[in-house]
């Protein structure tokens, strides 16, 4: 049996009253790489937010690896696991921004050792030694000793990439990681994700890329208006039968 790594179920969301999320399920087995498109304000972003804990939903269940980790009260709000249990969800997941997000007072090498070293105790060594080999595997290996002002954009994106495959995840999440990049510098960061599908890397990635997001897609998710709209096979991304889909993927291609 395939194990679910993740579960989202009828999960809500709003910001000062502005209905974000409304009653939308999701779930993504071990190996499974979902992409997740559609216009500005459709709640891509939220979704993420919601499934990394960076945000707290209102209403479902978020599950990691078949342990609940917020379900629904008994006035149906949904209410958070422990800290513990909170703690040891975070292990399971790495995420990377549409901004890189990298110490800009840290060397490259620094920043992706970091929290494996202060946050969950490594030996420096070993963390310098996982680091390294990463590096090398993303093509950033004489880039070690530079800082953030001293790489191009997809540098950086690529060391943001590393520094959370450092926390050895079991599912990572890509919001919009080449929105702040120019065609030549996407590429790059494109190769390195579509690098990890090739090994087999649980993801889900929300990209405005439709030609990167059939190419290495087990499914793709279509949002709008805070709702799951459509769910299709890459094969039919460019052929569907949904009009608005249609039109969307025409006005951004």
């Amino acid at each position: 049996m395939i194990m679910k790594l993740l579960e989202l179920n009828h999960i809500s969301k709003s910001f000062d009253g502005l209905s974000v999320l409304r009653d939308v399920s999701l779930s993504v087995e071990k190996g499974e790489i979902v992409s997740v498109i559609g216009p500005s304000g459709s709640g891509k972003s939220t979704l993420l937010r919601c499934a990394t804990l960076l945000e707290k939903i209102d209403k479902g269940e978020l599950i990691y690896k078949g342990k609940k980790i917020a379900s629904p009260g008994e006035n149906g709000n949904s209410i958070y696991a422990s800290k513990e249990d909170i703690r040891q969800a975070k292990k399971i997941f790495g995420m990377v921004f549409q901004s890189f997000n990298l110490f800009p007072h840290f060397s490259v090498l620094q920043n992706i050792i970091d929290a494996p070293v202060t946050v969950n105790r490594e030996n420096r060594e070993e963390a310098k030694e996982r680091a390294m080999k990463l590096l090398k595997q993303f093509e950033l290996d004489d880039k070690a000793d530079a800082y953030p002002c001293q790489l191009s954009g997809g540098q950086q994106q690529r060391v943001s990439i590393v520094r959370a495959l450092a926390l050895d995840p079991e599912i990572m999440y890509f919001d919009e990681p080449t929105s702040a990049l120019d065609p030549e510098l996407t590429a790059g960061v494109l190769k390195a994700i579509k690098e990890l599908a090739r090994e087999k890397m649980t993801m889900i990635i929300v990209t405005h890329e439709m030609n990167f997001a059939k190419e290495v897609s087990d499914r793709i998710i279509f949002m709008e208006k805070g709702i799951i709209q459509h769910e299709l096979s890459p094969d039919d991304l460019f052929d569907s039968k949904y009009e608005r889909l249609n039109e969307f993927i025409g006005k951004i291609s």
